[in-house]
């Protein structure tokens, strides 16, 4: 009897809230991280970056074609929910680079919580948490946001390091300190937000520190 509640309760949702492909919205099983028509895109290998100050950022796709379209949904449009979804392939491109054993905690880049007031969730926060548990690595908020600044996308390339210094800052060091942090955000442009957030938890005590997004902007 257990058995067929659960089924029934699994049917309902499935039904009530269908599970949709991230990247052109059909409905797909809820194991799934995309259709097969989309998942045939996918690049063979991870994209990697470099953030400013030499730190690796790995990406499974390019800011390009239906990965980008699926990064700014789920950034502006209200798609919090294909978290897992987007989450899922970023570690796959993790472990894909070898690199899913060489950290000890899964962090974000912080919004303004003005800024997430209005929008109405952290997008990065999203992918880290769940990048956490799938990859069984311990998930902690380690920086804040605490000055306002112009959103990067919104300004020239070469304005913004000076729009992204100052405004971090870290919550308590003794979580970082001798720790390899691994940190998430959504896509990686000019690798200055990520750069400003790395030299921060390194200054912070941090052993080393390494990026993971979603798309990389493999020209600027």
């Amino acid at each position: 009897m257990k058995d067929y509640i659960k089924c029934c309760k699994a049917f309902l949702k499935d039904t009530i809230f269908p599970i949709r492909c991230p990247y052109c919205e059909k409905v797909i099983a809820r194991d799934e991280c995309a259709c097969n028509t989309c998942k045939a895109q996918f690049p063979d290998e991870p994209v990697k970056r470099y953030a400013v100050g030499g730190y690796e950022c790995i990406a499974p796709f390019p800011y390009d074609g239906i990965f980008k379209s699926a990064a700014k949904a789920f950034k502006f449009c209200n798609r919090g929910g294909y978290a897992k979804q987007l989450a899922k392939v970023i570690s796959e491109s993790i472990i894909q680079a070898q690199a899913s054993d060489d950290f000890d905690i899964i962090t974000c880049v912080p919004m303004h919580r003005k800024r997430q007031r209005q929008r109405g969730y952290n997008q990065a926060r999203l992918l880290a948490v769940e990048c956490a548990e799938i990859l069984n690595i311990p998930y902690a908020d380690t920086l804040e946001k605490y000055k306002e600044n112009l959103e990067q996308h919104s300004i020239k390339a070469s304005l913004r390091a000076d729009n992204v210094r100052g405004v971090y800052r870290i919550i308590d060091s003794s979580l970082v300190e001798n720790k390899r942090v691994l940190i998430i955000d959504d896509i990686i442009t000019t690798g200055n937000t990520l750069g400003e957030c790395a030299r921060i938890l390194m200054k912070s005590g941090c052993k080393s520190v390494s990026c993971a997004v979603l798309c990389a902007v493999t020209s600027n």
